[in-house]
């Protein structure tokens, strides 16, 4: 793998407030990557250090086969689109994006023109002479996309960048984003909570809780394999069902499944809700439907099984019969789409 950035071992802490804990982790050059957590994980203050606003109390950060530990940011050739935008409000849309080339004294001719492939690089040159406050905030994290690509930056930081817009837009220019760093090829990291937009953009993530790295992997192999039971509630609906195993059988919950790997013993099982199916009573486990939820293309129950309360999602079939609550209905698990987790 040829290195874009390195992060080596690296704590971080307030005082005796520990922020993050030896965290390592490599990202490709090319690679779009992301950094998930909630709130307090460390993922903001680790993509701050690589920025280089900030210092690691231990570890080093290398960008490309550089060590840029001790770097301001200004020497460490990255960009940074923040979470505000951080526009200035008085230039035109222009001027804020050579703003950065202006402090590299640029000529004026080479400027123009960089500002200019920039604007037309994220749809823009027709808004080159307008303010911020003329903007519509999709424009506006475009104008931070364009300040920010303009001077070339080995690595592109997207700290939570999508946040301030509505749903219907932040599923248009999260498309956006990943088109334009294919298009350029650059090195990216973004820092979000939002499990959706991670799995939407990034070709690998490293999911972060209280200041360590929990798993790192492609979207869909923690989707479908999570490490523990934080990694497997984190991204997305779980029902985690505790249990034993006793020669590959699975008991727990008011369910008993068999081809199940893993020793024998106490165990946990993640069982997503699309990976259930209902059926009608005395087909497999008994169990209650307690909540009925229409969601749009999906239908979600929740039923009680039990001691144990199971979500189910099914996909909603027009004029499709739905199982009432209160109504006894037959749960099935296909053992194959289960994980097993310490």
């Amino acid at each position: 793998m040829t290195r874009g950035v390195t992060i080596d071992r690296v704590s971080f802490g307030y005082g005796a407030t520990a922020v993050l804990d030896d965290v390592s982790l490599d990202v490709a050059r090319g690679e779009f990557f992301a950094f998930l957590g909630p709130s307090g994980s460390g993922k903001t203050t680790l993509l701050r250090l690589v920025a280089g606003f900030g210092k690691p109390g231990n570890g080093r950060i290398l960008i490309g086969e550089r060590d840029v530990t001790g770097l301001p940011p200004w020497s460490r050739n990255v960009g940074m689109v923040f979470q505000s935008y951080a526009l200035w409000p008085h230039m035109t849309v222009a001027k804020n994006v050579a703003f950065g080339l202006e402090r590299r004294r640029m000529s004026r001719a080479e400027i123009n023109r960089k500002v200019a492939a920039a604007l037309e690089l994220v749809g823009l040159t027709a808004y080159a002479s307008r303010r911020p406050s003329q903007l519509s905030g999709g424009q506006q994290q475009r104008v931070a996309l364009a300040r920010t690509i303009v001077i070339e930056p080995e690595v592109l930081l997207l700290d939570e960048p999508l946040s301030n817009l509505d749903a219907k837009l932040r599923v248009e220019m999260r498309s956006e984003l990943k088109l334009l760093q294919r298009k350029l090829g650059i090195t990216a990291i973004y820092v979000t909570h939002d499990q959706e937009e991670a799995n939407a953009v990034a070709d690998r993530i490293a999911v972060l809780d209280q200041g360590r790295i929990q798993q790192i992997g492609a979207p869909t192999a923690l989707y479908d394999h999570p490490a523990n039971r934080f990694v497997a509630t984190f991204l997305g609906t779980a029902n985690l069902i505790e249990g034993r195993i006793v020669n590959g059988n699975f008991s727990g919950g008011g369910l008993v499944l068999g081809g199940i790997g893993g020793p024998d013993g106490p165990a946990c099982i993640s069982i997503r809700p699309q990976d259930v199916t209902l059926g009608t009573p005395g087909l497999g486990a008994a169990a209650t439907v307690e909540v009925y939820e229409f969601l749009g293309g999906v239908v979600r129950y929740q039923l009680r099984m039990g001691e144990q309360r199971l979500v189910v999602d099914m996909a909603h079939r027009r004029d499709q019969q739905a199982h009432a609550v209160g109504s006894a209905v037959g749960v099935s698990v296909d053992p194959q789409q289960i994980a097993v987790l310490r």
